[in-house]
């Protein structure tokens, strides 16, 4: 195994494992807050572990591994795992553009952008049909962002769910994990 897979599965390992052990820490003391974004700046981090409900942490749970095996099977390089480490706050930090969210929680901002990097990478640095691979994944990821209308509401209701969500997250996060990626294609270029 490459150093960057293995660097992209324990990143995904940790995220699984530290949400699972904040199911037993107050939610309240971790979840991403706006209004208190200055003076606890650690929210733009522990927010991905809060989760709402048993079968909120569990799909993110699940989240993560299929992340973790879209990487490893893209073979991303260090600096992609490095590159979803610095995604991970700027997700939940421009979830301040919507200012009605007044709480957030989960994984799932973070997953957007780790798959937005691994699809870049794909786009970027594969031959033929591994590439057309990685623009397919970014349209898709895309359209699934449109169709859940993040700029409707802060949270939203979503059949099947026992948690209301948070789609602007799935933005921020992909944005911030495509951003993430393409500053690190440009710094290695540039300093190989």
């Amino acid at each position: 195994m490459s150093r960057g897979a293995a660097a992209w599965i324990a990143s995904s390992v940790a995220l699984a494992l530290l949400a699972a052990l904040a199911a037993f820490a107050p939610r309240h003391a971790l979840d991403w807050q706006p209004a208190r974004a200055l003076a606890e700046p650690w929210r733009a981090w522990t927010a991905a572990f809060v989760h709402w409900t048993p079968w909120h942490l569990a799909a993110n749970a699940i989240g993560c591994a299929v992340v973790a095996a879209f990487g490893w099977a893209a073979q991303v390089p260090p600096r992609a795992a490095l590159a979803w480490v610095v995604a991970w706050p700027l997700t939940h930090v421009a979830l301040a553009l919507q200012a009605a969210l007044v709480s957030y929680g989960g994984l799932s901002g973070v997953l957007h952008a780790g798959v937005a990097i691994a699809a870049w990478h794909l786009l970027q640095h594969s031959p033929g049909r591994t590439r057309a691979l990685g623009a397919l994944v970014l349209a898709g990821l895309a359209v699934k962002i449109v169709l859940e209308v993040p700029w409707r509401a802060p949270t939203q209701t979503v059949p099947g769910w026992d948690f209301p969500v948070a789609p602007l997250a799935h933005a921020t996060g992909a944005l911030a994990g495509l951003l993430c990626a393409a500053l690190g294609d440009a710094l290695t270029r540039k300093h190989p």
